[in-house]
Parts: C-alpha cells; structure tokens; sequence
C-alpha cells in the first residue's frame, strides 16, 4: 500500500503589516511557516507530512490560519494561531495523520486549536 501524503499549509500573508499597498517586514505567518519548519526537521513525521507556505488562504480577519490536507480525509482550516503555538499544531497534526479518515474531534485537539477551527471540508 501507498503511503498517503499529508499537507499543513500555511499562510504566509497572515498578520500582515501593510503601508501604501505595500507589505513591510516579516508577517506572522512568516514567523509561524518558519518555526513549523524548525520543528519538522525533528519531527517523526516528517517525510509523510509536508508544510507548504500558502500566498493567502483567505481568511485574513482569522490570522494566523493553517491547514490539514491528505486525499481521502477531511479538511481541516484553523486560524487565530501564533508561531508560539507551532508545537500544539504539530500535535494535532500527527492526530490528524494517525486518523484514517482525518477526523478531529474538538475534545483530542490541543487547547490552543479547540477556540480556532474555521472549517471541516469533506473528502471528495
């Protein structure tokens, strides 16, 4: 059996600071793409699960925002998260992986992303 590719995307525009059309200095999502980076180089994960760096996820008045990917599993959009928050992510993340259908149900999610979740997408 194949192994199934899992996806944590994160949105790099997120907490954005912006002068005259302009974006200035390093967002949140910047810092929180490059502390989930860190943390992946030693993560027991981290050939079955990609973290990809997403331009805009479209949920700017939520940032920081996140999301869970694989075929045949739910989708899940997290947001209001921080980079200080990278390691309870990736928790949730191995959750996610382990489930064969991606389910997360709010009682085994880490605490700081029980308030966030924005959406549960269906598998196609």
């Amino acid at each position: 059996m194949e192994k199934k590719i899992h996806r944590l995307f994160v949105c790099t525009t997120c907490a954005s600071t912006w002068q005259d059309g302009k974006r200035i200095g390093k967002s949140g999502g910047d810092r929180l793409f490059a502390e989930l980076l860190e943390l992946h180089q030693n993560w027991n994960l981290k050939a079955e699960f990609l973290i990809e760096p997403v331009s805009c996820m479209s949920a700017c008045s939520r940032s920081c925002v996140v999301s869970f990917s694989a075929s045949g599993k739910y989708t899940y959009l997290f947001g209001e998260l921080s980079e200080s928050v990278a390691t309870a992510i990736l928790d949730c993340a191995s959750s996610y992986h382990a489930h064969s259908q991606g389910n997360l149900p709010w009682s085994e999610r880490p605490e700081p992303l029980k308030k966030g979740i924005l959406a549960k997408i269906p598998t196609i």
